[in-house]
């Protein structure tokens, strides 16, 4: 298969799998859903960052010694319908960078990443998040039995907490605000006081 060093190398209208993926060797950061690229915003601006440091931090102590693990950015996700067993690179057709992911299962843990779905997920939005993506992403987690998604909204400091129910759809569980404890449906006894994960984003 050849090396593609340039995206525009590649036809946007194309689909592709994880095998493709694995092939392509730009600086420019992508995402594949569905067999479609997906351009990734630019590089995160320090709010972000430092939300993702927030969380992970405690998150991470949280599971530190447990068999969960979390994961942050830049790490490949593998996804396909939950229904499927695992899946070879070139029948996979969705791989995503989630800002921080929560695996249990080590067996889908590999050199590259998770191959299947974390059971949690959590996406820090940006200006740049269109509508469209943001439903695109809602779907694909869904489908492919993310057990727990959260959305954060650092400019509105909020947290919307999705969880699925017994039909494999997402409930909204809870609408948390900046100055609440989050507590994640997975981790009953983790509670993560949103004032301290967004206490920088105002002054970065």
């Amino acid at each position: 298969m050849p090396k593609i060093t340039h995206l525009s190398e590649l036809d946007l209208t194309k689909t592709y799998s994880y095998a493709d993926y694995l092939a392509w060797q730009f600086d420019e950061a992508v995402e594949l859903i569905k067999g479609k690229i997906m351009r990734m915003a630019p590089a995160p601006t320090m709010g972000h960052q430092l939300i993702s440091r927030n969380l992970l931090l405690v998150i991470g102590n949280y599971l530190h010694k447990k068999r969960c693990q979390v994961f942050h950015a830049p790490f490949d996700v593998r996804l396909y319908d939950h229904k499927k067993s695992i899946l070879a690179n070139q029948d996979i057709h969705s791989v995503v960078q989630p800002d921080l992911c929560v695996v249990c299962d080590t067996a889908k843990l590999d050199a590259q990443g998770c191959n299947g779905a974390p059971d949690w997920i959590i996406e820090i939005l940006s200006k740049g998040n269109s509508k469209r993506e943001m439903k695109i992403k809602f779907e694909l987690y869904q489908e492919s039995g993310v057990s727990e998604y959260w959305m954060v909204y650092p400019y509105e400091q909020a947290v919307y907490q999705f969880v699925l129910d017994s039909k494999a759809c997402y409930r909204l569980e809870n609408m948390y605000a900046n100055n609440g404890m989050a507590i994640p449906s997975l981790f009953p006894d983790l509670m993560i006081d949103l004032s301290e994960v967004f206490a920088s984003f105002d002054s970065a």
